[in-house]
């Protein structure tokens, strides 16, 4: 009698835990030009950062295994397919603990370079994608929109389209 009763209140406690750790996962939509949100992108490494005075925000460049590898061996013209940067974005204002020092505030968007020549001919081999704050609901009027990043991206053509310039990390001791 024991037996049948903790199979099914395992299975029940399974279930109950699955759908738990599921309500808790954000589902993300694709963009409107249909790219998938790349999840995980918040584990990879930093390419570069840059702060844009324009409009007072605060930008980190990350990059995936393949962008990194392209970034700290100089291969960034071009970029290699397969290569994807992601830029997060967030409001600037002054630490209050440390006046000097102006440090991220909201949260306002994540936007991704997508290299693959062949898939993304008409935008110079890139594909485009931004999700805006942080419901990253999908930006853009259609699924068009990736003609205005390249349009704004055609002043560094001759830096294949890409205005990050990445970081350079000094290291040292052995591996």
């Amino acid at each position: 009698m024991k037996k049948p009763f903790l199979f099914y209140f395992y299975i029940f406690t399974i279930f109950l835990i699955g759908t738990s750790y599921a309500d808790s996962v954000k589902t993300v939509l694709p963009s409107l030009n249909n790219i998938d949100f790349p999840v995980g992108y918040e584990k990879w490494k930093v390419v570069s950062l840059s702060h844009r005075t324009d409009n007072d925000s605060l930008r980190v460049i990350l990059g995936n295994p393949i962008a990194i590898q392209a970034a700290r061996s100089g291969q960034t013209n071009p970029w290699p397919d397969g290569a994807i940067l992601a830029k997060t974005s967030w409001n600037q204002h002054v630490d209050k603990n440390w006046p000097g020092a102006v440090v991220p505030g909201e949260f306002l968007q994540v936007e991704f370079m997508i290299k693959n020549s062949k898939k993304y001919v008409s935008t110079k081999g890139w594909g485009f994608a931004r999700w805006r704050g942080k419901e990253l609901k999908p930006w853009g009027e259609d699924k068009n929109f990736a003609q205005g990043c390249i349009a704004c991206h055609t002043p560094v053509a001759d830096r294949d389209y890409v205005f990050t310039t990445p970081a350079v990390f000094i290291g040292g001791g052995k591996k």
